[in-house]
């Protein structure tokens, strides 16, 4: 029986409100689906899980506020889904969330701008890497077009183009808080959901007997007049999608058995922005990737208001939370951005913000990292969302639907 939870019915405007409630439910468990990580992923699941009007639904986030991690410190782009193996999930889920976010969540209100993206070569080699992207977009059925260095000059007289272009116009940018207000409204439309915050899960345990999980969580009692004392709670759950990001792994290892334990490895990008109106671009500008390096590289994005910010980079950190810019990175990134920007200037550019990407292989591994979304053997119902980075925001519709088919 659920004892005691800080919990939220969220008022969006885009808002929302704390209450604390007491379940008095006498059914075997207190919700059928518990989502771990209220970023824009899990409130994806979340919103996805609740249209069933059948379901009751929580979602838990150790945070104070909704998608304050990795969610809210990234390039906020629509990828087009081009550089991910074939048959990944990241390709198949990112080409089908990049649809849904224009199908669906532009027309209800969430800030999108479809500006297209140059992928930029300075060389032979590069550009033939260029080729075979667009030999494989073929196959996938994804727009791009081969841009020569002339009628480049022409669009973009800003950009440095020494051998071609591979323009992707379906790439686009969005608000991903204007996207997780959107999940959260479709969340609210089933009254027996809830979406609680500053809550930490603890413990988690299967119960084969009763077939149904048992999360322990751990919530400062933030009501008016309370102590401000940690409560410590046991919640039963049919089904556990656990979607904690940074956190995933350590969530994991809660319940699987220590053979299976994961480690996390955490890849900082710094951000980088240009103070300057003396250039200006018309759409995303990434140079052509190295081969063997885990980054797309510096690239250039604009946000909704047309503003330049380059990044991120690429640090491998100790910590989930070393979110402070390495000021010191700024001239490497300065020299790999005016590779395609020359006329950039370094006092027009400064530090701005850094995020963390939840990585499953290290530094020293460099191969291929596909999302991993897995129903766990031995224990049914318990869905692990691992190494969800980008194209993560991009793919958030398409992984709750996938997550949805995974428990049915």
């Amino acid at each position: 029986m659920l004892r005691w939870i800080g919990s939220l019915r969220s008022q969006l405007s885009p808002r929302i409100s704390f209450r604390c409630f007491a379940s008095t439910r006498q059914t075997n468990s207190d919700y059928s689906h518990a989502i771990i990580g209220a970023g824009v992923v899990g409130l994806a699941v979340g919103a996805e899980l609740a249209k069933e009007p059948s379901n009751r639904v929580l979602i838990i986030e150790k945070n104070s506020t909704y998608g304050s991690e990795t969610s809210s410190r990234n390039s906020e782009v629509i990828h087009a889904g081009l550089y991910y193996p074939e048959d990944s999930l990241k390709t198949q889920l990112c080409v089908s969330g990049k649809e849904l976010i224009y199908k669906e969540a532009a027309p209800n209100g969430v800030e999108v701008v479809q500006c297209g993206k140059w992928i930029v070569a300075q060389d032979e080699q590069q550009a033939e890497y260029l080729e075979r992207l667009h030999s494989k977009a073929k196959l996938l059925d994804i727009p791009t077009e081969m841009i020569s260095v002339e009628r480049a000059k022409r669009l973009e007289p800003a950009v440095k183009v020494q051998t071609a272009v591979l323009n992707s116009p379906t790439t686009g940018i969005l608000s991903a808080h204007s996207l997780m207000d959107y999940y959260i409204s479709v969340f609210q439309e089933n009254i027996n959901s809830d979406l609680v915050l500053g809550t930490q899960v603890i413990g988690l345990n299967y119960d084969s007997a009763s077939d149904n999980y048992q999360i322990h969580v751990e919530t400062e009692d933030t009501e008016e007049g309370a102590s401000g004392d940690d409560a410590n709670s046991s919640i039963t759950v049919d089904s556990v999608i656990n979607s904690a990001g940074l956190h995933a792994a350590s969530i994991s290892n809660l319940l699987l058995p220590e053979k299976r334990h994961l480690k996390q490895y955490y890849a900082k990008g710094n951000y980088f922005s240009y103070n300057s109106s003396a250039i200006k671009v018309n759409r995303l500008i990434y140079p052509s990737p190295t081969p063997g390096v885990k980054s797309l590289g510096t690239h250039l994005t604009i946000d909704l208001g047309g503003q330049i910010k380059f990044g991120p980079d690429l640090e491998w950190v100790d910590s989930f939370d070393d979110l402070a810019v390495n000021a010191s990175n700024l001239e490497a990134a300065y020299h790999e951005v005016t590779k395609y920007l020359p006329g950039v200037k370094l006092e027009d550019m400064a530090p701005i913000m850094a995020g963390i990407r939840p990585k499953l292989i290290g530094p020293s591994d460099n191969s291929f990292q596909d999302f991993v979304i897995r129903e766990e053997i031995d224990f049914p119902r318990f869905i692990n969302l691992l190494g969800i980075e980008s194209p993560g925001l991009t793919s958030s519709f398409a992984i709750a639907k996938y997550v949805r088919k995974l428990l049915e």
